[in-house]
Formats: structure tokens, C-alpha cells, sequence
């Protein structure tokens, strides 16, 4: 039995309608996977499988998910070991024991490219720094997310399939683990 982190992109299915947790976790339940534990309602969701093949388990999901709410939506998912070292391999230790809320990281499917790499770097703001970290994009915001223009480019179709967290909750998944 392997424990994962499931990550869904948007939790949002179209005219304002959102995936609920208990849905979200039926959904999980359903296609064999035990324990789910939703966090947050914003599409985080820890469980075990009797698989470790992580890119199976997302593309799974991501049909019956489709099939259910008539939406594709991405599903990241790494396992309990690998959130741990995501965590660990935070770059910016100072600014999330002052300003956790402002740091963020983006959870790739596969590694960031080096174009998007270079795309994330030239919008960076001079409030912002960028960190890349095994393949994952790491962001101190500090004038805030909302007015960010980087933040506009992170994005499947510009950075790759993946899905952002700000540190607050990347460390609530792990405690969920």
C-alpha cells in the first residue's frame, strides 16, 4: 500500500459549479483507492493505493473524473516520500516562516521545461524570486499572488500540466501524510 497526495488543478467545473469533498473522495474510493482524506476544499486529497504507479493513478482518475462531472480537470499526484522531499527542498525558508501565505510552489506532472523556465523567469516582478527545485517551480511572491503577472503565466499551456500550492497548505498535505 503506497500513501499519496492527489492535487486537482481547478476544483471548478464550469457555471460556478465546484467538486465538494465528499464527491471528490466517492470519486477516489471508487476507482479502488482506500482512505481518502479531502483538505481544504480546494482539491488536495490524501489516500492510499494498492498501486505506486503515480501517472497511472492520474490518468485514471482523470477519465472517471471527466466521465462524472463532464470536465477534464488535471490530477497531480506524488507519493508520500515524494511530498516529503517537495517539502523539504522548500528554497525559501526564511520568507515561509515570516509570510507562508506568499510562497508558493507549482506541482509538475514532468519537470519544467526550459522554455517555461525562461518564460517564468522574464515576468518574475523585482518582488518576486523564482526558485526551480527538482523539476518544480518555486515562487516567493511578495506583493502578493493576486496582482502578479508571473503568476498569469503559470499556467498548463505555458509552464506544463501542474498545479500551484502556497506553502501554508503544502505543509497542512504533509501533515495530513
Amino acid at each position: 500500500m503506497t500513501r499519496f497526495v492527489g492535487l486537482l488543478y481547478s476544483i471548478t467545473i464550469g457555471s460556478g459549479k465546484r467538486v465538494l469533498n465528499a464527491p471528490f473522495c466517492e470519486l477516489i474510493e471508487g476507482l479502488g483507492h482506500s482512505n481518502p482524506k479531502a483538505l481544504l476544499a480546494t482539491g488536495n486529497v490524501v489516500f492510499d493505493a494498492n498501486s505506486d504507479d503515480a501517472r497511472g493513478i492520474e490518468r485514471e482518475f482523470e477519465a472517471a473524473f471527466a466521465e462524472r462531472f463532464g470536465r477534464h480537470i488535471d490530477f497531480i499526484v506524488r507519493d508520500a516520500a515524494g511530498w516529503a522531499r517537495l517539502v523539504a527542498a522548500n528554497p525559501f525558508p526564511e520568507q515561509t516562516r515570516t509570510d507562508p501565505s506568499h510562497v508558493a510552489v507549482r506541482v509538475m506532472r514532468e519537470p519544467v521545461t526550459a522554455a517555461a523556465r525562461k518564460l517564468l523567469e522574464e515576468r518574475a516582478s523585482a518582488e518576486e524570486i523564482v526558485r526551480f527545485v527538482d523539476g518544480d517551480p518555486w515562487v516567493y511572491f511578495a506583493g502578493g499572488i493576486g496582482t502578479s503577472r508571473l503568476a498569469g503565466v503559470m499556467t498548463p499551456k505555458r509552464a506544463g500540466v501542474g498545479t500551484s500550492r502556497n506553502f501554508n497548505t503544502v505543509k497542512k498535505i504533509a501533515d495530513a501524510l
